[in-house]
Parts: C-alpha cells; structure tokens; sequence
C-alpha cells in the first residue's frame, strides 16, 4: 500500500501546477567536489544506483535463502519457478522486439521481462489462506529469479564503457569480502565500507552498480556460527543458575549471559540476519522513495498511443503470462521440475498474469533504457501493463476462491 501510494502520489504532482518542480526536484547534483575530481550525481541517481542497489542486496539475500535453507534447495521444486522465470523473460521479450521492429525504442526490450515482488505479494495477501501456499512460493520463487535476471540484463545490455582497471579493483574488494568471511570476520561495518568500495568501483567500470548487491548477497555465507546443540549448552547453562539479581559486576554469570546473547545472534545465519535487517529498510523505504522519484510522468494523448506504450502492454500483459504458463507446462511434462498437487494449472495461470506487474524493475530499466523524448511513453505502458495485469490476475484468483468453495480450490 505504501509503494502504491507513493506511485500515485508522484503520478498526481507530476500532473499538476507544480509538476516542473517536483521532476526538477529529482535532477539535483548532489555529491562532492574536489578541483578536477566530480563525484557528484543527480539525486534521482542516488537513489536509483546507490540505495536500489541495497533492494537488490535483500533480492540476493532471499534467492541464496531459499536456495540453501528454503524449498527451492530441492531440485525439482526450484525448476518449476525458474522455467517459469525463463519463459516470463524470453517470450516478452520476443513479442516486444516484434512489436517494434527496427523503430525507435528498440533498446528498451529489457523493460518487459521483470515482476514487481512487492505488488505480487500484496495481491496475493488480499486472499489470505483461500489461495495455496505453493503458489506463494511458485510466484515468490519466480518473481527473485526475474529480477535476478534483469540485474544482469541491466549489467550486460545498459551499461557504460567498460574501466577495466575499475572493474579489477571491484574484483578485489570481492575477494577482500571472501576472504575476510572466510577467516571469520563477522562485523557489519567493516563487510559495509567493502560494499561501499565494491559499489564505488562497479560505478565508474560501466557496469552498472546494482550488480555489487546481487554479488555481495550471493557471497553472503548461509551457515550459522553457533549449531543448535551448542546453543542449546550455552543456554542450559545459564538457565541452571538460582533465581536472583546475579547479572552485574565482572561474574561469571554476567560473562554466561552475555556468551548467551551473543550465541542466540550467531544462531541465525548471516543470511537470515541481514535479511531480518535491510528488508523493512527496502520495503518501507527505498522502493517507496523509488516510486516517488520515478513514477511520475506527465500523461498526455500523444504519448499512450505511440508503438512503445503499445509494445510493452503486451509484453507485460499477454507476454508474460503465455511465457510463464508455456516454459511451466513444458518443464512439468518433461519431468524437469514438479508441480504440487494443489497448485492447479488456473492458479498458474492467474499467477502468470500477476508476473505481468513490472512496476519498480520495470521503471528502472525504462530509465536506463530510453531516451527522453521516449521515456514518458514507455512509463505509460508500463503503469497501463502492470495495471491490465493485476486486474487479471486478481479477477481469476477471486472467481476461483468463489467457485464451489473449497471443493472448486481443490479442483482448480
């Protein structure tokens, strides 16, 4: 609700009295200056480089979750959301190449193949336990695997001149980030002001910086420090002391609890913890703000019928859905990948029209994508697109949670 509001928030000041102001807002230089050294970025910039890079960092966090400790570890359960991811990528992407043609905006082919995980989520939340808890997972799954994807279409297909000798030293400060994980180094600000180096040299190497989020939240280690069965020693210990005020001064019982509370933080994985950290930064945050600075667009006649808008509604609205539900189907029937029995093939398919929300990567791409001239008109397909396919999608989940109740949810 809240990236919805911030959305038509921006929507409404960019076409008001004030909408100069509020999109000149957003191109203000902000950043240091030393003689010949310019370091500096338009604020719009900031945010879409340098605090979407930390949103990518909890989208890597997640996909290595549940890669190594969730459902998604098992081969067969992780191929179906990743076939899907793969048809939800590719097919959009065709349909939109062939929409255009050699006309301008070519270039923005990229701007169709993502889903919105935010929106996803909030869709499925309206039903609750109506809905299987499988296709959670199937659309959650599907929804890191597209991102993931995009990141690294945005590193290949929107990047800059390559800095060779920039890119080595973003090479370094990753090795520097292994290694120290791997001598067991485990403080927070010094894994931070490595990310910060990483981040500062994939900057200025032409590949674009999100990518040292993904890199970074792929590194981060998954094993626990302290296994339960130490945890449990620890605990017990402390738990045999008598009752009373036992906690102050240089004692024993003092060091036992504090042994206690550290061993209950290194209980949780790296992964987990971070996650457990920057989620509620990323959620009520950086993809807000994100909105704010990026959803505005000033609507007009001219710009909703040009062959961009019209392309990337079907990339988003038809594409989408026909890939999601085709590389699925196929994966399933060549025993690639296994579908839960309760996960019938109309829950799939109001899913796959739920993949059809691109807003956030969608927008992000957009701006790396187009000119300015095209940049209107591509935000208005992808508004149009994300709109036509929640609308779907939520019409499909709701006439199949009604239909013959439970018996009808057991039959879809």
């Amino acid at each position: 609700m809240l990236l919805l509001g911030a959305a038509v928030v921006a929507l409404v000041l960019a076409n008001s009295p004030v909408s100069a102001a509020f999109l000149g807002f957003w191109q203000i230089p902000i950043g240091l200056h030393f003689g010949s050294l310019d370091f500096s970025r338009t604020l719009q910039h900031w945010i879409n480089d340098g605090l979407m890079s930390l949103f990518f960092f909890v989208v890597s966090l997640e996909l290595k979750r549940e890669l190594v400790l969730g459902e998604l570890r098992h081969l067969r359960v992780a191929a179906l959301p990743f076939a899907g991811a793969l048809g939800g990528m590719l097919i959009p992407v065709l349909l939109y190449v062939a929409l255009i043609g050699g006309q301008p905006g070519s270039h923005g082919w990229g701007t169709v193949m993502a889903t919105d995980t935010a929106f996803v989520v909030g869709c499925l939340a309206l039903f609750g336990a109506r809905i299987p808890a499988s296709l959670r997972l199937f659309l959650l799954s599907l929804a890191i695997f597209d991102d993931v994807g995009a990141i690294l279409v945005v590193a290949i297909g929107y990047g800059g001149p390559m800095d060779w000798s920039a890119l080595l030293g973003a090479a370094v400060g990753l090795a520097a980030v292994a290694g120290a994980a791997r001598i067991g180094i485990r403080s927070i600000p010094v894994y931070f002001l490595a990310g910060v180096v990483v981040w500062l040299c994939f900057d200025a190497s032409g590949v674009h910086a999100t990518v040292s989020g993904v890199l970074l939240g792929l590194m981060t280690p998954s094993r626990a420090w302290v296994r339960d069965a130490r945890l449990r020693g620890i605990l017990t210990r402390l738990l045999t002391y008598p009752t009373g005020e036992r906690w102050s001064g240089d004692s024993r019982e003092r060091r036992d609890l504090r042994r206690a509370g550290v061993a209950l933080t290194e209980a949780l994985s790296p992964v987990e913890r971070l996650e457990i950290l920057i989620h509620p930064w990323a959620s009520f945050a950086i993809m807000p703000l994100f909105a704010l600075a990026n959803a505005g667009v000033d609507i007009s006649a001219a710009d909703v019928g040009q062959p961009v808008s019209v392309a990337v509604v079907a990339g988003l609205v038809a594409g989408k859905p026909v890939g999601v539900m085709l590389f699925s189907f196929l994966a399933v029937q060549s025993r690639l990948a296994s579908r839960p029995s309760e996960l019938g093939w109309w829950y799939l398919l109001a899913g796959s029209f739920l993949t059809g929300i691109g807003f956030t990567m969608s927008l992000f791409i957009a701006g790396l994508a187009y000119s300015a001239t095209m940049l209107d008109a591509a935000k208005i397909g992808i508004l149009t697109g994300s709109v036509c396919s929640a609308t779907v999608g939520l019409l499909i989940l709701s006439w199949l949670t009604l239909r013959k109740g439970p018996e009808g949810a057991r039959e879809a």
